[in-house]
């Protein structure tokens, strides 16, 4: 190399680090004095490239489809929840999902269009309006045979075009081990009918779902319910902890396909006397505000929690979730390999989870 060669090229590096001093000090005269610019990075490049959905459920649509038209820029896509089976087995629609379903589809059309699916879930309700919740009866009966199972999948189709539906969720829980042969078949048979008519199909997995055992189908989307760690049925706790997400979302590699991770919003209330409530995160941060303590971070979850007494005298536990806990739990799930995140569910949520989502 001449010595005219080494001149030039050390000019042209020193121009190069010349430009690149003058990048950092226009970037610090713009962002020094904001002492939460890195923040904002940061969230930034936390969120690249992830998919986010959200559940909408009919018996709180109007809290919902607010927090629905405050977050149209950071979804692709909402679940109508959902259709459920009257007596004879038959799809059956609420008033209140029929009330919902055109402010859904409106606010679906506003800035970046979102996608909305129908969710279907093996709830019965009755004629005198009690309800059995997860009937695995339900899933037995209409997919027993043939007939059964072509019967029912007509009827989800006719029931998503005619409500202009992107597609179907399948939410069948509390399956019997019996049925699952039969469960696969129709996951497979209606992912056929659905991709013909251009539409698309999502299934949610328990974590009781015996992934191991069975061999789901390609094709549909599948969605793991990473929550209810604690709950109604359990002492106070979180919903989910950082262990219980990874422990889930290493057993969903099993299944094929790009799938998702479902993680709920939220929080349950549990009282001294025994009885378990599920509380939005606007209630938990009003009950906060009566709280023994302020509430604390939990290290292994990323959930607050608090200790309130009620009018009776009554001491009742709090755990909740909030948008630094909701950031924890897609950091565990995209570390895991997943980018595509289910929410449960939209309704009176905080204005950090809102931000967070919208960013």
């Amino acid at each position: 190399m001449s010595k005219t060669n080494l001149v030039g090229r050390r000019g042209v590096i020193l121009t190069a680090m010349l430009l690149i001093f003058g990048g950092m000090v226009a970037w610090y005269f713009q962002n020094g004095d904001d002492p939460n610019s890195l923040k904002k990075v940061d969230a930034a490049e936390q969120k690249k490239n992830l998919e986010l959905t959200a559940w909408v459920v009919d018996w709180q649509w109007q809290e919902a489809t607010a927090d629905f038209n405050s977050m149209t820029d950071g979804l692709s896509s909402v679940q109508a929840f959902a259709a459920y089976f009257d007596e004879s087995d038959k799809l059956l629609f609420t008033d209140q999902f029929r009330q919902a379903l055109p402010v859904i589809h409106d606010i679906s059309k506003q800035g970046s269009f979102v996608k909305v699916d129908l969710t279907i879930v093996n709830d019965r309700i009755n004629k005198d309006g009690t309800e059995v919740q997860k009937d695995p009866g339900i899933v037995s009966r209409l997919l027993a045979t043939d007939e059964s199972r072509e019967k029912h999948i007509k009827e989800i189709m006719d029931a998503v075009i005619s409500n202009n539906f992107h597609g179907v969720e399948i939410d069948y829980e509390k399956i019997d081990r019996k049925d699952w042969y039969n469960v696969i078949v129709f996951y497979r048979e209606l992912y056929y009918k659905l991709h013909a008519a251009g539409k698309t199909l999502r299934v949610v997995l328990e974590p009781r779902t015996p992934i191991e055992e069975i061999s789901l189908p390609e094709g549909p989307t599948y969605v793991m319910m990473a929550y209810n760690l604690y709950g109604t049925k359990t002492g106070p706790g979180p919903k989910a902890d950082h262990a219980f997400i990874e422990k889930l979302a290493n057993r969903l590699k099993k299944v094929p396909g790009k799938n998702m991770i479902a993680l709920a919003l939220g929080g349950f209330d549990w009282s001294e006397s025994g009885k378990v409530t599920s509380v939005t995160e606007k209630q938990a941060i009003q009950l906060a505000q009566s709280g023994l303590e302020p509430p604390k971070r939990d290290e292994a979850s990323g959930s607050l929690s608090f200790q309130y007494v009620d009018k009776d005298g009554v001491t009742h536990t709090v755990w909740y979730a909030d948008e630094v806990t909701l950031s924890q739990w897609i950091g565990v799930a995209r570390k895991s390999g997943y980018d595509k995140i289910a929410l449960w569910r939209l309704g009176d949520l905080g204005q950090g989870v809102l931000d967070y989502v919208n960013e």
